[in-house]
């Protein structure tokens, strides 16, 4: 179930491509698929290690080109990331920044690894669905290491710009899911065995590893109204690119390769 569009994140074969809170790797392991020499990042030990295992079988059952392909997974401290600056020339962060209280020391140490020219995916719950599981349960969010803040789309690009970045658009995902999540908020977020929530679970099971046509529909459907996650889509300007035309010049940032 992947939240980022890789296209409008331009990802192509070579690409050196970051996964920072990588949780147990579906946007790494699609990146790899696709040629790129994929970091995943992750605080979490078990994370980093689940990722690497994966990563193996992959290349064992040739879903990852074992010639060309450069994969690995690193366990670290997002505010204080081992890489240099420009090491990246894609960077995605899924649902990471609303658990980290230093956001902002989050957002810089993001911008600085990805190269000029380079975009970036930044993905974290919607504010109107969140808002609405705040509302109906405090263990929700109320828990170790879990969401300290809520985003408004405005206020996330706004505070993403400050750290030089430029976004280029943004969409919303997952809208079978956010129901799904007020259920659980209703029952208890712990709550699997309570009839609806099994049964809603079962649903999005069957969506995920069969994608019919009935629920894909009513994801874009539900998209646009009640999303779970909102998407941005960032590039770093690269200086030695004059910009001619202010759409021409976003395309050409997001394009050049250091």
């Amino acid at each position: 179930m992947l939240t980022v569009d890789y296209d409008r994140l331009q990802v192509a074969p070579g690409d050196r491509l970051l996964d920072l809170g990588c949780g147990f790797g579906r946007h790494a392991y699609q990146a790899a698929r696709l040629g790129a020499q994929v970091t995943a990042f992750d605080f979490g030990g078990d994370e980093v290690r689940n990722v690497q295992a994966t990563f193996a079988v992959m290349a064992e059952l040739g879903e990852i080109d074992v010639e060309t392909a450069r994969v690995g997974s690193v366990q670290g401290d997002a505010l204080a990331l081992p890489f240099a600056d420009g090491s990246f020339d894609r960077v995605i962060a899924s649902e990471i920044l609303e658990h980290i209280p230093d956001d902002e020391g989050a957002m810089h140490e993001l911008a600085r690894v990805l190269r000029p020219g380079g975009t970036m995916a930044v993905t974290v719950p919607r504010c109107g669905p969140e808002f609405v599981n705040w509302a109906l349960s405090e263990e929700y969010h109320n828990v170790p290491g879990g969401h300290v803040r809520i985003y408004r789309q405005s206020e996330l690009v706004n505070r993403l710009e400050q750290t030089g970045l430029m976004a280029m658009g943004h969409h919303h995902a997952h809208g079978i899911h956010a129901p799904y999540w007020w259920l659980k908020c209703l029952v208890g977020t712990t709550n699997e065995t309570n009839p609806a929530v099994a049964a809603y679970h079962r649903l999005l099971v069957w969506d995920i590893e069969k994608a019919p046509k009935v629920t894909r529909w009513a994801d874009r459907l539900l998209n646009p109204l009640v999303g779970k996650s909102l998407v941005v889509y960032l590039v770093k300007p690269d200086p030695s690119i004059a910009p001619t035309h202010p759409t021409k010049a976003v395309v050409g940032l997001a394009g050049a390769r250091a």
